[in-house]
């Protein structure tokens, strides 16, 4: 019973969406004959398998307390990068691993550096990297596109391992990586002692300019492997920009708990938003629902998730009000060198840990 409640405890950022979430598949499961089944299911999964892995290092970005507009134009340079190297028949691994390569440099030298270490707005040099990086594939490209044919894309788009598409699999490692970073290592403890408070990291001891750097970078790699895998399944690489790809992405990970004022939230939750919006997708589509309808429903809920942050933080805000006029009131010891947060406005439920 202990780890049962550890379990639901450990939910709670999250916890609302996880609910609709069970319910919608739940009220489509009845209401949609075809909707339950493991063909669907996969399908579900293979369609959001770029929004899930852009998502998983966009949580990064979000903890820290930025945000990244240009992961639609990362994810298309890499693209076309891919093609290029496969037309000059660059071994297939190595392809791979240069188009994620160029993603997280890319992500951590135009991105990273303007943020970590000059401060600029996040705002303001996402959407100027935006700007820039649409700019230059259209000049590197002649807005041409570029037909897959080779055994890479045709891999990623077709095969299956024990049953499962290689789409799947991708999603799968990114998301235990992404666990990992997060919860096991000190850069993870940082990322979020940066969202917390920038000052109060820097005085902790954090490398803040580093750090950022490659919060930035981490995003920027996941864009390049989520960029290979959409022109695999497309059977392209084109230079037009899937706008709504950083769109889906922050609404992912705001639905998933994280603070959109950085210092909170994780993996986890951003992996039950990419759910929900790819089940609400799916289901929306198999009942003839209009894709116009679709959209103007995502949204929606886009702006219910920055609500519901902004209510979640006036619960915390309340609560710690209540704790400081209480007599029992806990001294919060300052937060380790090790940039691990601890929010005196939290109680033991909701406070980061991040072993």
């Amino acid at each position: 019973m202990t780890g049962l409640r550890t379990v639901w405890v450990g939910t709670r950022p999250f916890r609302p969406i996880l609910v609709i979430l069970i319910l919608l598949l739940l009220g489509f499961s009845i209401a949609l004959p075809g909707f339950a089944t493991g063909v669907n299911l996969q399908n579900i999964l293979t369609s959001v398998s770029v929004v899930w892995i852009v998502s998983i290092g966009m949580t990064f970005v979000l903890i820290s307390g930025g945000l990244d507009l240009s992961v639609a134009a990362t994810a298309s340079l890499s693209a076309i990068l891919m093609a290029k190297l496969l037309d000059a028949h660059v071994p297939d691994v190595l392809t791979l691993l240069l188009a994620v390569a160029f993603g997280f440099v890319l992500g951590g030298v135009v991105n990273g550096l303007l943020v970590g270490y000059l401060r600029l707005s996040v705002f303001v040099v996402t959407l100027a990297s935006l700007t820039a990086l649409t700019g230059a594939i259209n000049l590197w490209t002649n807005t041409q596109s570029f037909y897959l044919t080779a055994s890479l894309p045709t891999a990623i788009a077709t095969d299956k391992l024990l049953g499962v598409q290689i789409p799947i699999w991708l999603m799968i490692a990114v998301f235990l990586l992404g666990l990992y970073l997060q919860g096991r290592t000190y850069y993870g403890r940082n990322v979020y002692a940066i969202g917390g408070s920038v000052q109060a990291a820097r005085l902790s001891g954090v490398r803040t300019g580093a750090t950022l750097t490659g919060v930035y970078a981490i995003v920027g790699a996941c864009a390049g492997l989520g960029g290979v895998v959409a022109a695999s399944r497309a059977g392209a690489a084109t230079p037009q920009i899937d706008t709504n790809l950083a769109l889906l992405s922050i609404a992912a990970v705001l639905l998933g708990g994280t603070s959109l004022t950085g210092g909170y939230g994780g993996v986890w939750g951003t992996a039950i938003g990419v759910l929900f919006l790819g089940t609400l997708q799916n289901g929306l589509s198999l009942a003839g629902i209009s894709s116009f309808w679709q959209q103007v429903v995502t949204g929606v809920i886009l702006v219910a998730a920055v609500l519901l942050d902004r209510v979640q933080g006036r619960s915390w805000a309340r609560r710690g009000s209540r704790r400081a006029r209480s007599p029992q009131e806990r001294v919060v010891e300052p937060a380790p060198a090790t940039g691990t947060r601890v929010d005196p406005l939290r109680d033991g439920e909701d406070q980061v840990s991040v072993p």
